[in-house]
């Protein structure tokens, strides 16, 4: 796989819509143990995933050897020069253009979620789009009493607990930021995507071992469970933790009493007023709720539109190959996508079985037949409805027609729950956007896009895949995996 440009990024983003619409989708083979990702062509070929050797490659049998080997990788790497960093970051990012692919395929096998082609996508944007040591850029202050230095150190030995959502496209992300500010990694995986969380780090200390770099720079557990997550949390070789998934691992994380940098859950909203262009609109609403099947915690999870617009907006949505289902279809979708329903503005119970599984495998429960090429279902509810409220992580999507847009606005706040992670705006109204953003306070605000542009898939700026909204870091990058050290010369080298 050739490296791929900024600007081939932001085209396949923009593009991405109507490129997957046209294809087919993609089939878990019926021998996967976790069934069928619900793709209706025929099944691609399965990429064996053999056993697993403990002990090499930087996989494990015991949190308390990945930590030891990690503890001897990073001392080596102390020991070397920023060059030689850049050097293993540069190696990380060539075997991931090679292999991310292959990587992405083991992933969606594993674990039965969301689609193969955007998976894809995602390993290769955190392979070119994670931002290396150029984030460590040190500062200098001088004046009449000297000079002052302040750079970015590493942690040490950095423990990561990493979701099934975004198992490779996480630890690609990790690895490159974590080791560009000279730290060693301890990941444990989701025991969900164990497999392919595991090949990508394997292939990982590969690349970093044909530059030279010292051996297990990036260590894992071999069976990871909720047991090996606690030690890491908890282990006193462990100095930093960068925790990647639902609200209980990040809250026993922070109340591990370590440095912690945590992303958590996102209920993503987006508004549509009348000023919008309508068409480009509902294009990117489809793009978004319905990227890797609506897994991502920056996807669109509900929508919220203006009367005037409504209409149009749902038929562009229709024409960009949304499924838009009735009220009766709905009331019969419900007894499928929950479990239990809690009550109005209340998170429902989600049925696991849906979660990240193609549009046609949820409609066809209730019997209807679309073909692979749709890639959301979208259905007016009431501001009350328990989709609304619920971060689902299925490409279904609720949408609310609201009289005027400080409404919309201010239900997008409140469905957004308060965790400060992702929104967007379809709007030209520059005061409603200035609005919406002072009032959504979240990490990522996106305007007339796609939230995953907030990524910089089709926008400016970096990405990452571990988005810290609770601890405060936002989208991570090195720097947010170092601390700062200040060197102090008083009274010399001001030379003005």
């Amino acid at each position: 796989m050739n490296r791929l440009s900024d600007q081939q990024v932001e085209q396949i983003a923009r593009e991405l819509a109507g490129r997957l619409g046209r294809g087919t989708s993609p089939t878990l083979p019926a021998s996967s143990p976790y069934g069928s990702a619900g793709g209706s062509a025929a099944p691609l070929p399965v990429f064996p995933v053999t056993s697993l050797p403990v002990g090499g490659d930087g996989v494990f049998e015991t949190v308390d050897q990945c930590v030891a080997a990690a503890r001897r990788a990073f001392n080596e790497l102390a020991g070397m020069s920023l060059s030689k960093r850049e050097e293993i970051i540069a190696a990380y990012r060539a075997a991931m253009r090679e292999q991310g692919a292959d990587l992405a395929r083991q992933a969606w096998q594993e674990t039965g979620l969301g689609r193969y082609e955007d998976k894809v996508i995602k390993n290769r944007l955190v392979t070119d789009k994670t931002p290396g040591t150029e984030a460590l850029k040190p500062d200098a202050t001088s004046g009449d009493h000297g000079l002052t230095l302040t750079e970015w150190a590493p942690f040490g030995v950095i423990g990561a607990i990493t979701p099934t959502t975004n198992p490779t496209s996480t630890v690609i992300c990790n690895t490159i930021g974590m080791v560009a500010a000279g730290n060693a990694v301890v990941f444990n995986a989701h025991p969900s995507a164990r497999r392919s969380s595991l090949a990508t780090v394997r292939a990982l200390n590969a690349a970093a071992a044909s530059v030279g770099a010292p051996p297990n720079l990036v260590t894992a557990v071999a069976q990871p469970t909720i047991e090996s997550a606690t030690q890491v949390m908890t282990h006193k070789g462990i100095n930093l933790l960068v925790v990647t998934g639902g609200p209980g691992v990040v809250k026993a994380a922070m109340q591990s009493g370590k440095r912690a940098v945590c992303a958590g859950p996102g209920n993503p909203p987006a508004v549509v007023d009348e000023t919008a262009d309508l068409a480009k609109a509902g294009r990117d609403i489809v793009t978004g709720a319905g990227f890797d099947n609506n897994v991502i915690c920056v996807d669109e999870k509900q929508c919220f539109v203006t009367a005037p617009a409504a209409d149009k907006l749902l038929e562009s949505m229709r024409a960009a190959n949304a499924y838009i289902a009735t009220q009766a279809e709905m009331r019969r979708l419900e007894k499928h996508i929950f479990s239990e329903i809690r009550g109005p503005r209340q998170h429902g119970t989600i049925n696991k079985d849906l979660v990240g599984k193609n549009p046609e495998v949820i409609l066809a429960l209730i019997g209807v037949k679309v073909g692979p090429e749709c890639r959301l279902i979208a259905c007016e509810v009431a501001e009350d409805h328990p989709l609304v409220w619920s971060e689902q992580l299925m490409p279904v999507l609720p949408v609310v027609r609201v009289g005027n847009v400080a409404r919309a606005i201010e239900l997008a706040r409140e469905s957004e729950h308060g965790f400060g992670h992702s929104a967007s705006m379809h709007s030209r109204d520059i005061d409603a956007l200035s609005r919406m953003a002072r009032v959504i306070n979240t990490s990522i605000f996106v305007k007339n896009a796609p939230i995953v542009a907030g990524l910089g898939a089709g926008g400016e700026g970096f990405t990452s895949f571990t988005i810290a909204s609770p601890t405060g870091e936002g989208l991570t990058t090195a720097r947010s995996f170092s601390r700062q050290r200040r060197c102090v010369m008083v009274d010399h080298f001001r030379i003005v």
